[in-house]
């Protein structure tokens, strides 16, 4: 019998795990901006992590992207250890970082030709994918301009095209829309969704609660440094909200005076101080029940519950500074 050294199967591994990370934590000396985090992604989805500022979204990205060690944990990125791989592993990865860092002395075709010899691109191969990303994010016809005076939406656009010229396997979209008109942001997550559909696997952070319910699969939210809560946005929403939110506005004075009447009208109330949320899976009976009891507010409005609902459950409404 051939006896052989190799390390036992990690059993609790998904065995298709783009990224698998247990125990994921990074220090800053005393202060710990991750805090021993476990999560997996799968090959072809869009996953997010959603949370506040400071909540360590950008610390884990960084230790994915192999540009900050790992303090403590366990991390695979495509197959390998970042601390042994990382040049091997950021040669097959995307990213678009928070700010833009294009050359804004090189015309747009030229930022995505200088790139592509980065990763030893043959300049002719380099030139194709070049004129094939330029169609993609639709700046075709910009690509002799300089940079400089480009739009915010064209210039994001362009930093998509320019992570895409050595065709990865994992993009890492740090904040990709933070900033952007409404409608530079629907163009931007139609790229990102046709991304997805050629099989591209994403990773991105975001604090868009529509931009997570539009792109992710599956997210975490974190906050704190940990991870509060993992699952489809639709998951989270039927885990932590109900089907429906009715919002009531009262003129100045008159809230401050309704204490007890919703009692039982809805799972849950929660007071703003403009206005009361009640939670319900029927928000019109909600409605109708608050005004059986003659509570007449300024303003009704029935919506769905949202990812946003969610949120701030989990992270509570106060500012983080």
């Amino acid at each position: 019998m051939t006896e052989t050294n190799a390390a036992p199967a990690d059993a609790s591994k998904p065995p298709e795990s783009l990224i698998h990370a247990r125990g994921l934590t990074k220090r800053f000396g005393e202060f710990t901006a991750v805090d021993g985090v476990d999560f997996d992604v799968q090959p072809g989805e869009a996953f997010g992590f959603l949370g506040p500022n400071g909540a360590g979204k950008t610390s884990t990205m960084r230790m994915i992207g192999c540009t900050s060690p790992i303090s403590d944990g366990q991390l695979s990125v495509l197959g390998m250890n970042p601390r042994r791989d990382g040049t091997r592993i950021r040669a097959r990865l995307g990213v678009v970082p928070q700010a833009d860092t294009l050359d804004n002395e090189l015309t747009v075709r030229e930022n995505l030709l200088i790139y592509g010899r980065y990763f030893g691109l043959p300049r002719d191969e380099c030139a194709r994918r070049a004129d094939e990303l330029l169609d993609f994010v639709q700046l075709t016809d910009r690509g002799k301009d300089l940079v400089e005076p480009l739009s915010g939406g064209m210039k994001r656009r362009l930093t998509i095209a320019r992570s895409l010229i050595n065709e990865p396997d994992l993009m890492l979209l740090d904040e990709p829309t933070t900033g952007l008109d409404p409608q530079a942001r629907h163009l931007l997550w139609d790229r990102l969704y046709r991304l997805k559909q050629r099989g591209v696997t994403l990773v991105l952070t975001t604090h868009y609660m529509d931009e997570a319910e539009q792109l992710c699969d599956r997210l975490v939210v974190m906050d704190k440094a940990k991870i509060v809560a993992e699952g489809s946005p639709q998951q989270l929403i039927e885990r932590y909200s109900t089907k429906e939110v009715a919002e009531f506005r009262f003129a100045p004075g008159i809230q401050e005076t309704l204490d007890g009447q919703f009692e039982g009208l809805a799972e849950r109330i929660e007071r703003l101080p403009d206005r009361v949320l009640l939670y319900a899976d029927d928000g019109e009976a909600v409605v109708a029940g608050a005004h059986g009891r003659g509570l007449h507010p300024e303003t009704v409005l029935v919506r769905r519950s949202t990812l946003e609902d969610v949120f701030l459950r989990l992270t509570g409404r106060s500012l983080i500074e």
